[in-house]
């Protein structure tokens, strides 16, 4: 695997390149101090990835990865001292993103995080096709459950995605959405009409979800995933279990018991919303091999739900809203499913 390496530090690219060149499989064919010279070297001669600093003078990792991610589609793994520029990174196309040590503390454990993002990339990379975003499209993994969570302005948002998935989904699709007492039933047919494509109900308790069918939580009610039957659908559980900070439904809720029972199966949306609810769901999902996709900021009504995934590592992918559904469809391996997009 081809690197280089952007650091102002000449004592940081050292340890990063001694360390690395004696791994298997890894070149460092540049070591550079700004992101004007990594781009230049990654011109001269293509990366399978960069590894770089964040805070450099003459251009930054932010602006080089910029270029590399969405011009080159090259994979940026970006560093900074602490988490506050996590959501900046993901913004500017990194594939990674990763707290950046002091010069004293690069031991073990942070290289192997690194080795096993840098694993991952190289995975993705042998895939053939590419998302134009400077990552390569995930190779479907057999996913079985789509899980949605959203809160202010979440009603239009998730009519946009469901109305591009399709006529055919393979999933079903459960959503967790914050909203008033006497205001769940009149969504629940404002979404069914608007999206013509699925059929979206209220979800209810002891019920079998079914593929291509939306099934919404209750106003003032958690919605989760009581067990899973041998076809793969999931029995739905209504709960009157305490708010979860002060929040019923809870979308983290929903998320963990997704998580849990259909662990790398798991494909799961968090969209607009106020707060973090949703954040440690996605992060869980993460956890247990499977997939998350959050709203970009450029989309959000709110992006405090969305931002709080990303600042947590809870976010695998962040998507401007209008192109969601077609990743989701990418994802579960729908090119059938694709044609019968509205």
């Amino acid at each position: 695997m081809k690197l280089i390496i952007a650091d102002d530090s000449a004592v940081v690219r050292a340890i990063l390149d001694q360390k690395l060149t004696k791994m298997d499989g890894m070149e460092i064919i540049a070591s550079v101090s700004n992101g004007r010279r990594a781009i230049d070297a990654a011109k001269g001669e293509r990366p399978d990835a960069v590894i770089s600093d964040i805070d450099m003078p003459e251009m930054d990792g932010l602006e080089a990865t910029k270029f590399l991610a969405k011009s080159m589609r090259i994979p940026v793994i970006l560093m900074a001292e602490d988490s506050s520029k996590a959501i900046a990174a993901k913004a500017a196309g990194a594939t990674e993103f990763m707290i950046k040590p002091r010069v004293n503390e690069y031991g073990n454990a942070f290289f192997d995080d690194l080795m096993e993002r840098l694993e991952s990339i190289a995975s993705l990379s042998n895939h053939p096709d590419s998302d134009g975003r400077g990552s390569k499209i995930r190779p479907f993994r057999g996913y079985r459950i789509l899980c949605i969570g959203a809160s202010t302005g979440g009603p239009t948002a998730v009519a946009e995605v469901l109305k591009g998935l399709g006529r055919n989904f393979p999933l079903p699709i459960l959503y967790a959405q914050h909203i008033e007492v006497g205001a769940d039933r009149n969504l629940v047919e404002w979404l069914d009409g608007t999206c013509g494509n699925l059929t979206v109900r209220l979800s209810r308790d002891g019920e079998e979800a079914l593929p291509g069918v939306v099934y919404m939580a209750p106003a003032d009610r958690h919605l989760v995933i009581d067990f899973v039957k041998g076809n793969s659908h999931p029995v739905l559980r209504i709960s009157d279990e305490p708010p979860e900070r002060f929040l019923r439904p809870a979308v983290n809720m929903l998320f963990r018991s997704a998580a849990r029972l259909y662990g790398k199966s798991c494909l799961a949306v968090l969209l607009t919303g106020m707060g973090r609810d949703g954040a440690e769901g996605c992060k869980l999902i993460r956890d247990n091999g499977g997939w998350t996709i959050v709203e970009d900021k450029s989309t959000c009504a709110v992006f405090g739900m969305p931002a709080a995934a990303i600042e947590l590592g809870g976010a695998s992918e962040v998507y401007p809203r209008d192109e969601i559904a077609s990743r989701i469809l990418d994802l579960v391996g729908g090119e059938g499913v694709r044609g019968a997009v509205v």
